[in-house]
């Protein structure tokens, strides 16, 4: 195999390549190891093989066994015979698991940063932020997960003699469909509430980060996950995905909203509950107070970790006119100074694209730009001399509404500007467009920061940061409004979603009936009386 390794630290024309020492795909990814984890996914005797290849250089990383409709029902039959004997045990016996599994990611850090880089082409500083990701969702849910489920009474219909308790029953079998850009932290950020839950998961990777995802689940099995309630399928996502959906008590779901609508369709038809993480096309908004330095080393983070294949990065960035200059003067130069990089070290800033097809979108969307009349401040190009997919970060500027890049999202390393002259007008154009994912505000003065921020339709917002504190903050909830998806992940809604309530209602005494010699009339008059004392007494 071709060694993984960097070029000159004097690159061609655009920005500089890291240097270091060359290790080669075979060396993160052995065969043996790629044997070992292919034979977990649920297929039958001769499957057909997808490729996957490594975004670094194009060559092969291994030939993934695909899963047939009929592999899908096995995965799922599987599944919902082991989710009765897991869900009986008790729910800090399941969070357990979770505490073991967040020391093993740590453990095994090294080899998941090598999945995660050759199956995605990130940098290992972005690798390494889904390896933290993984081990706070952990973490959390196994703390809090107990606390979360545990019964709570609530108030019943007669004081005293009416006792309610609200229980957490597990939905069954979650059908989780996740994406190739953050393999590790979506995967098992996902999954691990609706382990704690006492669900069985069957799960559908994409097929080009298989590796790293079945590596985790290896992991979580280590740590005391029985291996039948954690089935993988793999396979193309228009034949697979939908006998997941089909099979499921409940769909996870990460990924675009066209698909996203797909899968809403026909978890409706089905009666089943759906959580959605599709699209976006964030925005920064740099107020004329703001801090201007760490502003631009903030955009360089928004925009541009991840080469931009992130769903909650920034796309779109509105400036205040009066600091327009001067912030494009720091962000451009910390733009054209950043590293990209194609090897299994640390040191570089931005990895490659992760596909032919997310590079052809990406050249396509700033080429219409420029014909309608963008400027490219920095940026703008392939980089073949650094690798296959690689595209420079790229800063655009006159951006009009009939390009593409304006209203689409991207996906990639590329951030469009706009001036603004009143923040009212920031807002509105912030607010104008159908996703509602992510934003980010920047100001010196934070009580009017946060005010600005309530005032964006987003399902998260940063302030004086683009998106690490929200998603990293793994108490509250993450996701998105109207286009950019439904439902949420982490924190209560996070586990909860995978639950059944069930209400238990036990009458003492008297019945829900005339007792004590009283009539219709008569017990009629008593429970209105009754209500008009409670209501007096401030019972809700």
């Amino acid at each position: 195999m071709t060694d993984i390794s960097t070029g000159s630290s004097t690159a061609v024309q655009g920005n500089p390549v890291a240097t270091s020492g060359a290790r080669s795909v075979a060396d993160a990814v052995p065969p043996q190891l790629v044997t070992r984890l292919v034979s977990a996914v649920v297929t039958g005797d001769q499957p057909t093989l997808a490729t996957s290849r490594c975004p670094f250089t194009g060559d092969v990383l291994a030939e993934i066994p695909e899963s047939s409709p009929a592999d899908v029902a096995t995965a799922f039959v599987r599944a919902r015979a082991a989710q009765l004997d897991w869900a009986k045990r008790p729910v800090r016996e399941r969070a357990a698991v979770l505490l073991r599994f967040h020391d093993l990611v740590l453990k095994h850090r090294d080899e998941l940063l090598d999945l995660i880089q050759v199956e995605t082409g990130k940098t290992r500083a972005h690798a390494f932020e889904e390896v933290l990701a993984s081990a706070i969702e952990a973490r959390h849910y196994g703390r809090a997960g107990a606390g979360y489920l545990k019964p709570r009474r609530r108030g019943g219909v007669f004081p005293v003699l009416t006792q309610v308790l609200e229980l957490r029953q597990p939905k069954g079998v979650i059908g989780q469909i996740s994406p190739w850009n953050y393999p590790l932290a979506l995967f098992t950020g996902d999954a691990v509430p609706a382990f704690v839950a006492g669900n069985a998961v069957v799960t559908k990777p994409d097929s080009q980060t298989a590796l790293t995802a079945l590596r985790a689940r290896e992991l979580m099995i280590e740590a005391g996950l029985p291996a039948e309630v954690w089935q993988i399928v793999i396979g193309d996502g228009p034949v697979v995905g939908p006998e997941v959906v089909a099979h499921a008590d409940y769909v996870s779901f990460t990924g675009s909203t066209r698909t996203g609508r797909d899968v809403a369709q026909r978890a409706a038809a089905r009666l089943i509950g759906a959580s959605m993480e599709l699209g976006g096309k964030n925005a920064m908004l740099v107020l004329a107070d703001a801090d201007l330095d760490k502003a631009a080393e903030g955009a360089v983070r928004a925009c541009f970790s991840s080469a931009g294949q992130l769903c909650i990065s920034i796309e779109r960035l509105y400036v205040a006119s009066s600091v327009a200059d001067a912030f494009l003067e720091k962000f451009v130069a910390r733009t054209k100074a950043l590293k990209l990089g194609n090897s299994l070290a640390w040191g570089a800033d931005m990895g490659s694209l992760v596909s032919q097809r997310q590079l052809d979108t990406v050249t396509r969307h700033v080429e219409d730009a420029v014909k309608n009349g963008a400027e490219v401040l920095t940026g703008g190009k392939p980089r073949a001399d650094v690798g296959p997919l690689f595209f420079e970060p790229t800063i655009l500027d006159g951006v009009t509404t009939e390009s593409a890049v304006c209203n689409e999202e991207t996906f990639g390393p590329v951030v469009s500007i706009y001036r603004f002259d009143d923040e009212e007008e920031a807002v509105a154009r912030a607010n104008g467009t159908s996703y509602g994912l992510n934003s980010s505000v920047w100001s010196k003065n934070l009580r009017h920061a946060k005010a600005v921020a309530a005032r964006l339709h987003t399902g998260t917002v940063n302030v004086n940061e683009g998106y690490a504190p929200a998603y990293a903050s793994v108490a509250a909830p993450m996701g998105g409004m109207r286009d950019s998806g439904i439902g949420r992940r982490h924190g209560s809604e996070g586990i909860l979603k995978y639950t059944e309530v069930q209400t238990v209602a036990v009458q003492r005494v008297m019945q829900m009936t005339p007792s004590f010699g009283l009539d219709d009339e008569g017990y009629a008059k008593l429970l209105g009386k009754s209500l008009g004392m409670l209501k007096a007494l401030r019972f809700k």
